[in-house]
């Protein structure tokens, strides 16, 4: 690796942060949050970024306004320091699913988000299976978007029962599920679904056959559980065996995981974009994407890489 670097971790998942220094073989660098008792918070670099390519790793998970602007300070503190460039690794991208107007009158936030990251003086973007791709769109600076697909179909290949089918829970998942079920060599099924809510879901029906057959829901992320729930549903009213979930993100918010339980869902396996606690109803296992990040960091950084990304 050609260039003078430097990983920095944010509060929202200093796990990953370490995870990636050591795949990179270097250590984490020396830094400090702190928040005020008003809630505000600041940042400390101890030590220099000066010509430095700086990495700032802080997916902008719940809660997702503290980690946000927790960014954008690091991001300005580089700035300021005269770091050469900075680059935030944002494993998971909140506000992803404000990418449009539903209605008049109505904020389109994640472009928000990436004006706002920009003007802070980031200059590259590094993330993780975007809730929509047209995100990248929003910024005028180069957006790393890689999968997890890989990671996770790795797991799975040999912990799944034989016939799986892979299950898209809606139809804005089909080209996601449809990896999947390229690199585990499963047949494919997807279920449409009427969003009532920004909470909740109702499946209307079901693309495929499933009858007598376990079967694999894929999806960005779990929230609250309720369209995973709702697609488990459908599986068993039509006839499915058994089945499992598979997510990059796990958020896992509120009583996700006991919706999940109710509903029979026999494992959940998730990335450490966000920090997970392992659970045992249904249980809940862990793949790293550290080596992943990594690899794409090692890119960036290797002699004759052209210049912010180009």
């Amino acid at each position: 690796m050609g260039k003078d670097f430097l990983i920095l971790s944010g509060t929202a998942n200093p796990r990953l942060a370490a995870a990636i220094a050591g795949e990179l073989g270097v250590p984490l660098g020396d830094c400090t949050v702190e928040r005020f008792p008003d809630g505000e918070v600041t940042v400390h670099l101890e030590e220099s970024v000066r010509g430095k390519e700086v990495f700032v790793v802080q997916p902008t998970s719940p809660p997702v306004n503290d980690h946000l602007m927790e960014l954008l300070a690091f991001a300005d503190a580089a700035r300021r320091a005269a770091a050469w460039r900075i680059t935030a690794v944002v494993p998971y991208f909140g506000y992803a699913r404000a990418d449009r107007r539903g209605e008049r009158r109505e904020p389109i936030t994640a472009s928000l988000v990436a004006t706002l990251m920009q003007t802070a003086g980031i200059e590259h973007v590094l993330t993780v299976d975007l809730h929509t791709p047209q995100i990248q769109g929003f910024f005028a600076i180069p957006v790393d978007a890689v999968s997890a697909v890989c990671t996770l179909a790795d797991v799975l290949r040999d912990r799944l029962p034989r016939g799986t089918v892979v299950v898209s829970p809606d139809a804005g998942r089909v080209p996601l599920a449809t990896e999947y079920a390229r690199r585990l060599d499963a047949p494919l099924a997807v279920l449409h679904k009427r969003r009532d809510s920004a909470a909740d879901t109702a499946v209307t029906h079901l693309v495929g056959e499933v009858e007598g057959r376990p079967c694999l829901v894929v999806d960005d992320m779990i929230s609250t559980g309720g369209t995973l729930v709702q697609s488990v549903r459908a599986l068993r009213d039509a006839g499915a065996t058994g089945c499992s979930v598979a997510a990059t993100h796990g958020l896992l918010l509120g009583d996700a995981r006991e919706r999940l339980a109710a509903a029979g869902i026999r494992e959940v396996l998730v990335t450490d974009t966000v920090p997970v606690t392992p659970g045992e109803a249904p249980p809940v296992r862990t793949a790293s994407i550290a080596p992943l990040l990594a690899g794409v960091i090692r890119k960036m950084l290797s002699p004759g890489s052209p210049p912010h990304g180009a």
